[in-house]
């Protein structure tokens, strides 16, 4: 009687339902034909209208990250190696997950919102009389664009972070531009790229399948509608989380840290 409660848990069953889902997203991806158009619509809207926030987001963290390593170092007499601590901060972990972090926010809530406002107002309904069939569209586009656009936007924003920490070197200290890039990117091998460019990938999926998750399945009418866009950024956020510690881990055991 005790396992039958714990089977009829409802965080299981969440996790059941969730599973299910990607299963059935991963059997729609594959069959013809494929929404392209609402694709390509899709990555404007989570690309391109995204990345004003995390080009913001990234600079700071980068001018951030150097003013406040510079005094430690700057003790030790080893300030020279700011810009090669910087970049590999940056590269390996930070940007990639403050990205990912700040995708989970505003995509993971928007799909949920968006998804469960069609579903509570029965356009998903409609769809489906239409003939149409709205979980390719609706679902397999937007976690499709999520995965594309998560690791591009995650890209420019070590960019723009490395260039924040340049900044942040020379208000109080005179850096040549070409020194402190050469020192940047000659600490970086490609063990530190790829590890960062692979686990940016599951984070895009993971943001997409759980707002898509959310909204598509939400209830309650307009009550629902703000639960599913709040409980898609929680969960995403502590996936990110949960994702980044395998990635760690997998990096350490490869040898790639």
């Amino acid at each position: 009687m005790a396992l039958l409660d714990k089977i009829n848990n409802p965080f299981f069953q969440e996790v059941g339902d969730l599973a299910r889902f990607t299963g059935r997203f991963f059997r729609e991806v594959v069959k013809p034909k494929q929404e392209w158009e609402e694709f390509i619509n899709q990555c404007y809207w989570i690309g391109y209208k995204t990345f004003s926030l995390v080009g913001i987001t990234a600079f700071i963290m980068g001018l951030v990250l150097t003013i406040q390593t510079r005094p430690t170092l700057l003790e030790f007499g080893a300030e020279s190696f700011i810009p090669s601590m910087v970049s590999l901060a940056l590269v390996r972990e930070i940007a990639p997950v403050i990205t990912a972090l700040i995708c989970a926010g505003k995509i993971g809530s928007g799909i949920g919102a968006e998804l469960g406002s069609m579903r509570v107002t029965e356009q998903i309904d409609a769809m489906e009389v239409s003939g149409t069939n709205p979980f390719k569209y609706l679902v397999v586009t937007r976690v499709l664009a999520s995965t594309v656009m998560v690791p591009i936007l995650s890209s420019l924003a070590i960019a723009i972070s490395i260039y924040g920490g340049y900044l942040g070197v020379n208000l109080k200290g005179d850096v040549n531009w070409s020194l402190y890039w050469y020192q940047a990117y000659d600490a970086l091998i490609y063990g530190d790229f790829i590890p960062s460019m692979v686990k940016t990938i599951f984070f895009g999926f993971a943001i997409g399948i759980v707002g898509t998750y959310k909204g598509y399945n939400s209830q309650k009418g307009t009550e629902g509608v703000g639960r599913s866009a709040t409980t898609a950024v929680i969960v995403a956020s502590l996936l990110v989380f949960i994702l980044d510690l395998v990635a760690v881990q997998i990096a350490d055991v490869l040898g790639l840290t």
